[in-house]
Parts: C-alpha cells; sequence; structure tokens
C-alpha cells in the first residue's frame, strides 16, 4: 500500500521510527526483497518489495514501534529497556492477529494480506502494492465542497466492508479520511487497522494512539476521561 507521508505526529504521540532502523535495500526474505522505503510511523515501517517467485511488486510491513524498539545487530529489533518488554510484546500478539485477522477477508475494499510470519524478534505482513491517495489528501486538493455522489463513491464500499466486519465481531475503530486510500478506477480501501496502536496507547496511556479527534467513536472519548483520571 501507498500513501502520502504521515504528518507530523503530535509532541504526545509516540515516536516515529528512526528510518536508520529500516532494513536496508537488497534485504531478502525467501522470495520477497526489499527495494525500498515507502512509510515510516510510529509502529512500523512498510517497504515496497519485490515477489520474484509471483514476479510482482508487493507491500511488506514490519512491525516496529519506534518508542518501544529499535534494530539490533543485523536483522534483530530489540526493546529499548526491559520496562519496555511487556508492552512490546502485547504490540507484536495484536500485530499478527490483525496479520491474521485480514487474511480471513476477501472484499475489494479491505486490504488484503498474502503472507504473514514472525522473525528477528518481531513481525511481518504482505500486501499488495497499492497507488494511490487518502481521502483526506483528496478532498484537501478539492475547490469545492464534495458532492453527494462523491461522498457515497467513497462511502457506500466501505460501509459495506465494516458490515462484513462487524458480522464477524470484528471493528476498525480508526476510520477517518487519512485511513482511506482512493486510486482511479478502483474501489476505496480501508487501511490501518492498527491493532498494535491501540494496544501500545491502551498500556501506556498515549492519548494519541487510541483516538483520533474529529473522527474517534464517542465511546473512546469516555475511554481516554477514564485513563486521565
Amino acid at each position: 500500500m501507498v500513501t502520502n507521508p504521515p504528518s507530523p505526529p503530535p509532541s504526545n504521540a509516540p515516536a516515529t521510527v528512526d528510518e536508520r532502523d529500516a532494513l536496508p535495500a537488497g534485504t531478502r526474505f525467501g522470495e520477497l526483497e526489499i527495494l525500498r522505503v515507502i512509510g515510516v510511523g510510529g509502529f512500523g515501517i512498510v517497504y515496497l518489495a519485490q515477489d520474484h517467485s509471483l514476479q510482482r511488486p508487493v507491500a511488506l510491513k514490519e512491525y516496529m514501534p519506534g518508542s518501544l524498539a529499535a534494530r539490533g545487530k543485523g536483522q534483530m529489533v530489540s526493546v529499548r529497556s526491559s520496562a519496555y518488554s511487556e508492552t512490546y510484546a502485547m504490540g507484536l500478539r495484536s500485530f499478527v492477529n490483525e496479520a491474521r485477522l485480514l487474511a480471513r477477508f476477501n472484499h475489494p475494499s479491505l486490504v488484503q494480506v498474502y503472507h504473514f510470519w514472525e522473525a528477528n524478534g518481531t513481525a511481518y505482513m504482505v500486501m499488495p502494492y497499492l497507488l494511490g491517495h487518502t481521502a483526506r489528501d483528496v478532498r484537501r486538493g478539492m475547490s469545492e465542497t464534495p458532492t453527494e455522489a462523491w461522498v457515497r463513491g467513497v462511502m457506500d464500499p466501505i460501509l459495506e466492508a465494516l458490515d462484513l466486519l462487524h458480522r464477524e465481531g470484528v471493528y476498525h475503530r480508526d476510520i477517518a479520511p487519512d485511513n482511506i486510500l482512493l486510486s482511479p478506477g478502483e474501489p476505496p480501501v480501508l487501511l490501518d487497522f492498527g491493532a498494535a496502536r491501540r494496544i501500545i496507547g491502551d498500556h501506556t496511556h498515549t492519548f494519541t494512539a487510541i483516538l483520533k479527534p474529529s473522527y474517534a467513536p464517542i465511546e473512546q472519548y469516555a475511554e481516554v476521561v477514564q485513563l486521565r483520571q
């Protein structure tokens, strides 16, 4: 998946991963070869990779919460302090569970997970390499208010995907314009379930990791109030 570079995080947001912690181009996992970094956030690194077996580009996401861990020797990822071990492990389990969850679904508006595994003290998931822009960026580029037809064109497929998820007891909890990818001629795609981010936010009381102001459901605001008390 590809989106534009994220906006700078708020001061109380988790630390963004240092790009020096990214795996170098040429790193291989079997038939997968990393070509370059295409996204860095507070909880992971996304690489453009080539699947030499199937002869196609893919997106490879690596669990790497920058506030808790860093690259050690070689490809290994290590926690920055033993005090972070439990939180890191909880986030890792959530990352793997998210990959396993997404691999269950086959819907054009949900990111498909081809494969996932644990190695090097962390975990990885392989997804389609999608070109496009987020709904947030597309909206910002509009000179006029979007029409009802445009909004329905974006949201109807997303709501269908959410209906599928909800019938399976799965909740995204981070739906916002910057988590919807738009590509010409393709259905909109819901990005970033962010299970690891929520687990780490809950455990560290990092409020910006728990909710997204203006878009979070009302019950999440109640959770934050409880954490602050």
